[in-house]
């Protein structure tokens, strides 16, 4: 099926809201979702974006210079995940607590339906996130026109949104903490500034700093693996030293999913 078809099929969808609220985490999903969304209501759209420590200062940089050239209604809203104690223990289903507490903030500015940029592909994996969706009567536009990440990516490509339209995929920075190890900004910060530092050295490709029990584990994709060199080591060793982190960075390929511990289920 072609772009236009897809975009044909999210507007029946979209034009009969009328008026919808979008959660925009930065990601090609989401942030494309808002593009067809703003194209299609035009006015009727407001963007809803939490600024938090889990959230990589990049993306939320990304959405403001597209809310700016788009002419987006866009609401920077604190989700308040972070007072959150059952967020903040970490548990194997933590992105329940997580999209909880965000549509919770959302529908606290808005009586508009919450729409997000959730896809077919998502919902063959684990997604406590998805319960809470569903707890607040979320929709998933992509979802309902059965449009997997790759047909994302073809419509991105469509509407010439060159700087989303390969991003690698993105969970949020707790996701790197390993289950049941508490989320804290430091930890937080930790690996948005090392993540950035190392994207500043290769630009795009798949890059993960883990906090696990272990210690520090960089895990990237084989092709920036093999370009890691002595001078890198040392930068990143400085860098998390400075929040308290002395023991030795192991690197490693990376594995999806690697800091989440399912059999504490």
């Amino acid at each position: 099926m072609k772009s236009a078809d897809f975009q044909k099929k999210l507007a029946s969808i979209l034009t009969p809201m009328e008026s919808v609220a979008i959660a925009v985490s930065g990601g090609v999903d989401s942030m494309t979702l808002a593009h067809i969304a703003k194209r299609t209501l035009n006015v009727s759209v407001t963007m809803f974006h939490a600024l938090s420590p889990a959230v990589p200062r990049e993306a939320t940089e990304r959405i403001e210079r597209h809310a700016q050239n788009a002419g987006w209604q866009l609401e920077l809203i604190n989700a308040n995940e972070m007072q959150d104690p059952n967020y903040l223990k970490n548990p194997v289903n933590r992105c329940f607590f997580c999209k909880s507490n965000l549509y919770s903030r959302i529908a606290q500015f808005t009586s508009r339906p919450i729409l997000s940029g959730t896809n077919l592909d998502d919902l063959s994996d684990f997604r406590p996130g998805l319960k809470a969706a569903k707890d607040f009567e979320v929709r998933h536009p992509f979802v309902e026109a059965n449009i997997g990440k790759q047909d994302i990516r073809l419509i991105a490509e469509d509407l010439a949104l060159d700087d989303i339209k390969q991003l690698p995929a993105a969970p949020c920075l707790s996701s790197r903490i390993e289950t049941g190890l508490y989320v804290t900004n430091e930890k937080l910060m930790l690996i948005d500034n090392v993540e950035r530092l190392l994207r500043e050295e290769f630009g795009l490709g798949i890059i993960r700093c883990r906090v696990k029990r272990v210690g520090i584990v960089i895990e990237l994709e084989e092709t920036l693996l093999n370009k890691v060199d002595r001078n890198l080591r040392k930068s990143v060793d400085k860098l998390v030293r400075i929040y308290g982190h002395s023991k030795g960075v192991e690197y490693s390929s990376y594995k999806q999913g690697s800091a989440f511990l399912r059999e504490k289920l």
